[in-house]
């Protein structure tokens, strides 16, 4: 079976979770903190990015988007058209460099932090950079269903993880219909499963 380790709370954590959800796949959590605290894992896996997932052969994978790419493969959550999985890739490291670090980063400071007064300027400048990566998504939303087209797919997994919960960091998604079309979309796929259940 596998093991999963880290806070499923977290965004990153969320995105496994989702995607374990959805493909029906078995595995047991060891959760930690994600707010600084270790986990309790193994102690070849310390200091290691969380999630980590451990597979039934020992071997561990980190990275939250890694491990989308590799428990995906095979299912029609990762398309099997190189040019479809070339886009999924596209959207995966658009999250990590333009999305994650500043809609996840604008969320940390104001719901775990309060927005204290030494990080309203890095708040205001998140809270920029993350409206700039919210548009992209809307424009790519407003030509089809899904990120990678018409199909539900790990892009979407990946996004919607801190996008579903944006409000959280201040964002306010009322300027962006088809985001906020997708997020139910996205909710209404009936193995769903919520950030916090």
């Amino acid at each position: 079976m596998l093991k999963v380790y880290g806070d499923y709370r977290s965004g990153n954590g969320y995105k496994v979770r989702l995607l374990l959800q959805v493909l029906g796949r078995e595995h047991r959590w060891i959760a930690g903190d994600g707010l600084g605290g270790e986990p309790h894992r193994t102690n070849d896996l310390a200091g290691a990015e969380e999630p980590v997932v451990e597979l039934e052969c020992g071997s561990c994978l980190r990275g939250a988007n890694a491990i989308l790419n590799r428990l995906a493969a095979g299912s029609a959550l990762l398309p099997r058209v190189p040019y479809l999985r070339t886009q999924v890739l596209q959207w995966q490291f658009f999250e990590q460099y333009s999305h994650e670090p500043n809609v996840a980063l604008a969320r940390f400071i104001q719901l775990y932090q309060g927005l204290p007064e030494a990080r309203r300027e890095e708040y205001a400048a998140c809270k920029a950079r993350g409206y700039k990566a919210l548009k992209v998504m809307e424009q790519q939303l407003r030509r089809t269903p899904y990120l990678v087209g018409d199909d539900y797919s790990i892009a979407d997994i990946a996004l919607y993880a801190y996008t579903h919960v944006a409000h959280q960091g201040g964002f306010d998604l009322g300027a962006y219909p088809a985001i906020c079309a997708w997020l139910q979309r996205v909710a209404r796929h009936p193995r769903h499963i919520d950030m916090h259940d």
